[in-house]
């Protein structure tokens, strides 16, 4: 018997196959689908987590405006009744400009400025929290201020309420 008129795989070897052009070409169209999904998805992971650290440095100033309710009976009338610093962009962060504590007419609200380095789906947006007074303790409602440009209500956290 000579090699040549044998067949390869009974020599113990098997012929060995790529992919195909077309089984690349779905391979590639798959991993276009997924991205075109996940990128906008993460995008808003990112302006999400970025209103969060608006919530975090809010609850300074929560705190601040609490503790002068419980001592005074009435809300602080800005940041520096409150104790916090006169200036309200005194309080920033990475992706926060300013927090400013107002109250007028019986409403007290903790006004968060997002920084313009931030997203661009919240870039100069504004957090709210209002207070509300229950018997002597404080429930606070958060909302994006819809007066502004961009809302930024629909990434703000879900244990912010409806306004």
């Amino acid at each position: 018997m000579t090699l040549s008129n044998t067949p390869i795989a009974t020599l113990g070897f098997t012929k060995l196959r790529g992919f195909t052009l077309i089984e690349l070409m779905i391979a590639v169209a798959i991993i276009g689908i997924l991205v075109a999904v996940g990128i906008p998805q993460y995008q808003n992971y990112v302006a999400r987590a970025q209103v969060s650290e608006a919530l975090v440095l809010a609850s300074g100033a929560k705190t601040a405006a609490a503790a002068y309710y419980n001592t005074t009976g009435s809300y602080p009338a800005n940041n520096k009744a409150a104790g916090l610093p006169e200036d309200p962009k005194d309080i920033n962060g990475k992706y926060v400009d300013s927090v400013e504590i107002t109250a007028g007419d019986g409403i007290m609200s903790v006004n968060v400025g997002i920084s313009s380095d931030a997203h661009t789906k919240i870039a100069g947006g504004i957090l709210e929290l209002e207070a509300t007074t229950h018997g002597g303790s404080i429930s606070w409602t958060c909302y994006g201020d819809a007066n502004y440009d961009p809302d930024i209500t629909s990434y703000l956290p879900s244990s912010c309420t409806e306004h």
